[in-house]
């Protein structure tokens, strides 16, 4: 699992890549929150173009820092998703509080 970053208009990109399942969570959670707190940022986009697998794990991973940005004001969006992760998108309810883009350009504007 690989994680980098991006700041465009205080707003953070989060690229996953790889699996995010109980194996990667933890690392995942705290890097992310890592830069979170080093950059401040107002909104959070997660790039998951290269996210292949994602549990229930990861989807902790995105409510908690979901819950975080949006309790400081600010917004979360989803771009990218494979078909089997926006399954996973859709079944868990995400498709309801995280709004999701066709692009990474088209989030930043919307949000």
């Amino acid at each position: 699992m690989g994680v980098s970053f991006e700041t465009i208009n205080n707003t953070l990109i989060i690229k996953l890549n790889g699996e995010l399942d109980h194996h990667s969570s933890t690392y995942i959670r705290s890097s992310i929150d890592d830069v979170i707190l080093a950059k401040n940022p107002k909104n959070i986009i997660f790039d998951m173009s290269g996210l292949n697998f994602m549990d229930s794990s990861g989807i902790g991973v995105i409510i908690g820092r979901y819950k975080y940005i949006t309790s400081n004001g600010g917004k979360v969006g989803i771009v990218s998703m494979k078909p089997q992760i926006r399954r996973i998108y859709e079944i868990c309810g995400l498709k309801r509080i995280i709004p999701n883009y066709d692009s990474i350009k088209t989030a930043i504007e919307k949000l």
